[in-house]
C-alpha cells in the first residue's frame, strides 16, 4: 500500500513538471495596440511640442510625470507623460 502511494505521488510530481502548451495570445484589443501606444513610442525623449495633433475619435491624456491624474483605467486611452521642467516625453502607454 505504501509503495502504491509513493508511486502515485511521484506520478503527480512528474505531471506537475511537464511542459505546458503556450496559452493563446491575448486578443488584439489588449495591450499597447488598442490605444496605439506602440505607434507613439518614437516620441519618447523628444519634446511634447513635437507630438502630432490628436487623431479624431481617440482619447489622449498628455500630462507631466508628477502631475496628479485620475486612477481610472481606460485601455483605449493613450497616456503621454512628459517631464514638467523640460517638456521631454518620458513614457507613452495605454490606460
Amino acid at each position: 500500500m505504501k509503495s502504491l502511494i509513493l508511486c502515485l505521488s511521484a506520478a503527480g510530481l512528474l505531471a506537475a513538471c511537464a511542459p505546458m502548451e503556450p496559452t493563446a495570445p491575448t486578443t488584439p484589443s489588449d495591450g499597447p495596440a488598442q490605444c496605439r501606444a506602440d505607434q507613439y513610442q518614437r516620441y519618447i525623449g523628444r519634446n511634447r511640442s513635437e507630438l502630432p495633433p490628436k487623431p479624431a475619435n481617440e482619447t489622449w491624456r498628455v500630462t507631466c510625470t508628477t502631475c496628479p491624474v485620475t486612477m481610472d483605467y481606460s485601455p483605449s486611452r493613450l497616456n503621454i507623460f512628459y517631464e514638467e521642467r523640460t517638456g521631454i516625453i518620458r513614457e507613452v502607454k495605454c490606460g
